[in-house]
């Protein structure tokens, strides 16, 4: 659905306005906190759960997983471009949805898509409250030591209008269940400011997440190339995972010796794989858990199981009956021959590290 081929010429005009609109939504979503007074009084959000990493680590696969078993309420195509205010847009597009159509999705991986597909659409919001944390050419990491009230009211009442759009009759989700790969930045951050929250990190090996992200930058640059709506859309979502639109975040100050220009080739995504992951394992916490997903590909119910363990869901069973779904990305021919041998040793040694921390070791 993230493929700007998948929109009409009036979607495109419509999430054209709703981008250049994101101030005017924030004071909307004061009189949607009025209208919806009484609905939201009900909600009462627990434990929500946050998947992030950096990207090509199965987080869509997980989120999907997740949405799945029933739980959880989570942003979908359907919030879309109005995603700061939710429950009024929700109402205005009942008068012009149409039936869900399954696609692939723009990252050519395989992974289908519909208007009812749970996506990550969360960034927005904090693009909008945190703006001096988005550089010209990275994004700086949250300091646990930030405060900002007015975005963290914000985001409380949002997690409940997310909530009440998925509750349908008897069935009334109480977790929110987030999948955003920039919420690496903020770990410390969201562990302080959501003392109930649990996290969950998925990593791969080094040399094929790296090839995989080298992949996928190179498929987006030509894309935006191509479609500038397409350009303008991914960054209207806050994605700037990839593409023209790329802003990696500046862990340790790495993006401040290396250019953008390097990230064509595979040694810029395995630092970046490096600083990434150094900085999430300095972090770690017991809200904090890191996943395999190389392990997952091959022990998929032991590491359902270990999740579940995590999570602690009330019903497990329909997550643990899509142990199915789980497949081995393909491998990517990788030629090492221009990386630096201390940076695939420091990714190795940090890899090992990782695996014997994961959850599902």
């Amino acid at each position: 659905m993230d493929s700007a081929d998948n929109y009409s010429a009036l979607d495109r005009w419509m999430h054209t306005i709703a981008f250049a609109s994101r101030g005017a939504q924030v004071m909307l979503s004061e009189l949607e906190d009025k209208w919806f007074a009484r609905q939201l009084q009900t909600i009462a959000p627990e434990r929500p759960v946050f998947v992030t990493a950096l990207p090509r680590a199965g987080t869509t696969l997980l989120l999907e997983m997740l949405e799945g078993s029933g739980e959880f309420g989570v942003h979908t195509y359907r919030d879309m471009p109005m995603l700061l205010t939710p429950l009024l847009w929700s109402k205005l597009s009942r008068w012009f949805r149409q039936e869900a159509t399954v696609k692939e999705r723009a990252h050519g991986d395989g992974m289908l898509v519909s208007e009812e597909s749970p996506e990550a659409f969360e960034e927005t919001l904090w693009a909008e409250f945190w703006p001096q944390q988005y550089r010209d050419h990275w994004i700086e990491p949250w300091n646990p030591r930030f405060r900002h009230e007015a975005f963290e009211q914000f985001f409380n009442q949002h997690l409940k209008k997310v909530l009440l759009l998925r509750s349908n009759g008897d069935h009334r989700p109480r977790r929110y269940l987030s999948k955003n790969n920039m919420n690496i930045a903020r770990l410390p951050y969201l562990v302080k400011r959501f003392s109930d929250a649990q996290i969950l990190v998925p990593f791969r090996h080094p040399l094929q997440h790296a090839a995989s992200l080298l992949k996928q930058h190179l498929g987006f640059l030509e894309l935006h190339q191509a479609d500038e709506f397409a350009r303008r859309y991914m960054r209207g979502v806050g994605h700037y995972d990839f593409g023209a639109n790329l802003k990696p975040i500046n862990f340790s100050n790495w993006m401040q010796h290396t250019s953008l220009a390097d990230a064509t080739q595979l040694g810029f995504w395995l630092q970046y794989w490096c600083a990434a992951y150094e900085t999430i394992y300095s972090q770690l916490a017991p809200q904090i858990a890191l996943f395999s997903y190389d392990r997952f590909c091959v022990a998929p119910q032991q590491s359902l199981h270990a999740i579940n363990d995590h999570l602690r869901l009330t019903a497990p069973e329909p997550l643990f009956r899509q142990a199915t779904r789980v497949k081995a990305p393909p491998l990517h021919a990788v030629n090492t021959d221009s990386v630096p041998t201390e940076l695939l040793e420091r990714s190795e040694n940090l890899f090992q590290q990782l695996s014997a921390y994961a959850l599902n070791r």
